[in-house]
C-alpha cells in the first residue's frame, strides 16, 4: 500500500531541459507491505504556467528514501518525519540547482 502522508505545491525556481519551472509539489510517501514500511521524501519541479495550471511533470524530480524497517505505519515517526522534509528537499534540489519558495504555498497541505 502506498499512501501521501504529506503532499503540498509551492512556488519554487528551477531550469530543467531548458525549461523554467516555477512550482514544486513536495511530498512524503509512506510504501507498507509484508511487515516493512518505507518512508520517501521527493519534490518534483514543473512548469506551472499560470494559477490554473498544475500539471505536474517528473522529469526535474528528487527523492530520498528517509525510513526504512520491520513494522508499520506510525503518527510518532511520521510527525518526526514531517519535521524534517524541508531540510532534506532543500538538500535534494540543490542536485537541480532549484529552490522551493516555503513561505509561498500554492495550494494548502494534503495530509493522509
Amino acid at each position: 500500500m502506498t499512501a501521501d502522508v504529506y503532499a503540498q505545491y509551492f512556488s519554487a525556481e528551477c531550469v530543467f531541459s531548458g525549461f523554467p519551472r516555477r512550482a514544486a509539489l513536495v511530498s512524503l510517501t509512506v510504501d507498507s507491505e509484508a511487515g516493512s514500511v518505507r518512508y520517501t521524501v521527493s519534490a518534483t519541479f514543473f512548469p506551472h504556467r499560470d494559477e490554473e495550471d498544475f500539471g505536474v511533470s517528473y522529469d526535474a524530480y528528487v527523492s530520498r528514501v528517509v525510513y526504512e524497517g520491520a513494522g508499520r505505519r506510525s503518527k510518532k515517526r511520521e510527525s518526526a518525519l514531517l519535521e524534517t522534509v524541508r531540510a532534506t528537499v532543500d538538500g535534494l534540489s540543490s542536485k537541480l540547482s532549484a529552490t522551493v519558495f516555503w513561505d509561498k504555498p500554492l495550494r494548502e497541505a494534503r495530509r493522509g
